[in-house]
């Protein structure tokens, strides 16, 4: 038990207790966590992890279109950046600072408007800023990482500091750097292009993405990482798992690396329905499918 918990209510931001997370998921599951803070900024986040024991865990949550949280919950607290974090400044005509709860698709009309080119493709990214740096998110042969000049971290003591990509290992759809950091902004060197030119390319890049994936509310981003020189979705199909079933989550007919929580479902049937994926390609194709989704929480008791 959190004994400054009045000074944490204190505090500019918004504190909440024992707060379903499901709430705060694009798949629409999840347990509680033991505290959820929206800060006001990053100088009241930094505030809030001063006054955090070391000894917490601290997640960072922002659209939660790439996570799966279990029907047992986190214990801890859950900071989210969605709508918190979410200032965009021109640094310099061709650098932008973004903050890591602005949504990839706000960014990336944001760059189109400003006559900046380079992050056109950000638009079919469900996510947030943050999200985008932390695994390197991309699509249609562009990588977050690609255009980034340097970002903003902090970490479990509150410190905030500038970070170059020397700094980190990038790979496809893997950022590893120093532990116990969190992004809170990124920097990010973008090149002049015709503002008009720019929005129809998003608009049709949207086009795109509506007809080849999953309109429906209830489900997440890609759940598989594509393996070398192939595709994750394709895999699954040809393994005859199209439209397949665990309690309320069933595989996308419309993409197959899509899983959709029909209203019902709890974490546990989608965790079960990854498994059943995994092991299926894996005894039929002979690869092993990796998660692109990330999956946290306890089990629930």
């Amino acid at each position: 038990m959190l004994t400054n918990l009045p000074v944490l209510q204190k505090l500019r931001g918004r504190l909440l207790e024992n707060e379903l997370l499901a709430d705060y998921t694009s798949w629409r599951v999840g347990g509680e966590a033991e505290l959820v803070y929206i800060p006001a900024d990053i100088d009241d986040l930094s505030e809030f992890l001063q006054h955090l024991p070391l000894d917490l865990p601290v997640f960072l949550l922002g659209l939660g279109s790439n996570v799966l949280i279990r029907d047992g919950g986190l214990d801890g607290a859950v900071v989210i950046t969605n709508n918190a974090l979410n200032r965009i400044t021109q640094l310099k005509p061709d650098i932008v600072r973004v903050e890591a709860g602005v949504p990839c698709m706000q960014f990336a009309r944001y760059a189109a408007r400003m006559g900046l080119a380079g992050v056109e493709f950000l638009a079919g990214i469900p996510g947030t800023v943050g999200g985008a740096l932390a695994m390197n998110a991309g699509c249609y042969g562009s990588e977050t990482w690609q255009k980034v000049h340097c970002v903003e971290t902090i970490n479990r003591a509150g410190h905030v500091r500038l970070r170059t990509p020397s700094d980190y290992e990038i790979a496809y759809r893997s950022v590893k750097g120093p532990q116990a950091e969190w992004f809170v902004a990124g920097h990010f060197e973008l090149e002049s292009g015709d503002k008009t030119q720019l929005l129809a390319n998003i608009r049709v890049l949207l086009e795109k993405r509506h007809v080849s994936h999953p309109a429906e509310l209830s489900s997440c981003c890609a759940v598989f990482r594509n393996p070398p020189g192939g595709y994750a979705a394709q895999l699954i199909e040809e393994s005859g798992l199209k439209k397949k079933a665990i309690g309320g989550a069933y595989i996308s007919e419309i993409h197959t690396n899509f899983i959709i929580n029909d209203g019902s479902a709890r974490a546990s049937d989608i965790e079960a329905l990854i498994s059943h994926v995994r092991d299926t390609v894996y005894t039929q194709q002979n690869i092993r499918l990796n998660l692109e989704v990330c999956i946290i929480g306890k089990v629930a008791s």
